[in-house]
């Protein structure tokens, strides 16, 4: 068939027409979408809505189904192509309270708090920085401040709480720290005025807000930081609000547990010493993500997890307990004890309930993508 290599060129040269044509239409949405983006900040629209996406998925899937195409696949494209679309950097949002004057940042100039400085002047804001040197003309910067916004290192919070003792009655102090019992009574106890604690669930290195978790504990005169509320809205932030203790406790299973494990398993591979790449190499889909999870941990501030994991008081008692659980499984293993690990497997299966199964479907997508990053530098 001396004819088919020439009709493979062929075909080759009419998908990448069309794979051009595909980058020239989604450079041509980017364009649209950035307007539509930067029309619903300054209009105050929210810039994420959760059912206007879910139908526009829903309508392309229906148009896939029709033409033949997967509609997994459509599925798949269009939640990548809208998340592009929401993380342009050159958005200004819509102020929600122009009647504010200043906000300053405590620690604007870390890594978190800069997100923050970047957002309120990006939202209209006159925004003030004040780190460890500024202290001498602290009160010249809380000067007319309508907002103060503690973000420093959760070991210094409660330090630099106790000092912000002269702020202006109306204004709002808030903080960022991932506790929030202790920082909330701190705050109430240094500030007459209104309060209130926030903890952003995402790190640093977020493009945007959007869809991203904001837990709020309430203070003192919420009705007073609404319009805070309001804003991180308009970021696209999604909140979610809960006392102080309730926040605390999730946090230990949330936070403590999930980096203490990730901090253990990272100890006894580099005590172990396996040739790593050789790991990652041999490893199915699920398992270079778990992997990656771990290694993503390393490569971060360890003073920031040793804060996260030391500071909250239920840490001791909650991992001394999962301690007991892990010994508990391993005399299973060591007994080599099976009915009663299904047995034991099986409890926990049904106390998860449906969520497992809904996991079993949605981490498919995560696997699919982690089976597309693999190189072929990994081929061994």
């Amino acid at each position: 068939m001396p004819e088919l290599p020439n009709e493979l060129d062929g075909l080759s040269e009419s998908i990448e027409v069309i794979d051009k044509q595909i980058v020239e239409l989604l450079a041509q949405r980017a364009e649209l979408t950035t307007k539509v983006g930067e029309y619903k900040s300054k209009s105050g629209s929210p810039i994420y809505v959760a059912e206007a996406e879910a139908s526009i998925i829903t309508s392309r899937k229906s148009e896939a189904k029709r033409q033949g195409v997967s509609p997994v696949l459509i599925e798949d494209l269009m939640r990548r192509i809208m998340r592009e679309s929401y993380h342009t950097k050159s958005t200004e949002f819509l102020c929600t309270n122009p009647d504010i004057k200043k906000i300053v940042v405590v620690g604007g100039a870390g890594a978190l708090g800069r997100i923050f400085v970047d957002l309120f002047k990006r939202s209209g804001y006159q925004v003030e920085v004040l780190e460890e040197g500024d202290w001498a003309q602290s009160e010249s910067i809380f000067e007319g401040a309508g907002l103060v916004l503690v973000a420093v290192p959760i070991k210094l919070t409660e330090i630099i709480i106790s000092r912000l003792t002269q702020l202006p009655r109306t204004c709002i102090l808030a903080d960022v720290t991932s506790t929030k019992q202790k920082p909330l009574t701190a705050m109430m106890k240094a500030h007459q005025g209104p309060v209130v604690g926030l903890h952003p669930m995402f790190g640093p290195d977020v493009p945007s807000l959007v869809k991203q978790v904001v837990v709020v504990c309430h203070g003192r005169e919420t009705e007073q930081y609404e319009w805070l509320l309001q804003q991180i809205r308009n970021w696209g932030g999604i909140l979610q609000q809960c006392d102080a203790k309730e926040h605390d406790d999730a946090m230990v299973f949330i936070q403590v547990m999930r980096h203490f494990c990730s901090f253990v398993f990272g100890s006894h591979l580099a005590g172990e010493n396996p040739d790593l790449q050789q790991l990652i190499s041999l490893s199915s889909p699920i398992y270079r993500l778990e992997l990656g999870m771990v290694g993503r941990l390393f490569a971060q501030a360890p003073a920031l997890y040793a804060d996260i994991i030391f500071d909250n008081k239920d840490s001791v008692a909650m991992l001394t307990e999962f301690s007991v659980k892990f010994n508990q499984a391993l005399a299973l293993v060591e007994n080599s004890d099976k009915e009663k690990f299904i047995q034991q497997f099986t409890k926990v299966s049904a106390w998860f309930g449906d969520y497992a199964k809904q996991s079993l479907v949605d981490s498919k997508q995560f696997l699919l993508k982690a089976d597309d990053d693999r190189t072929l530098s990994e081929e061994r």
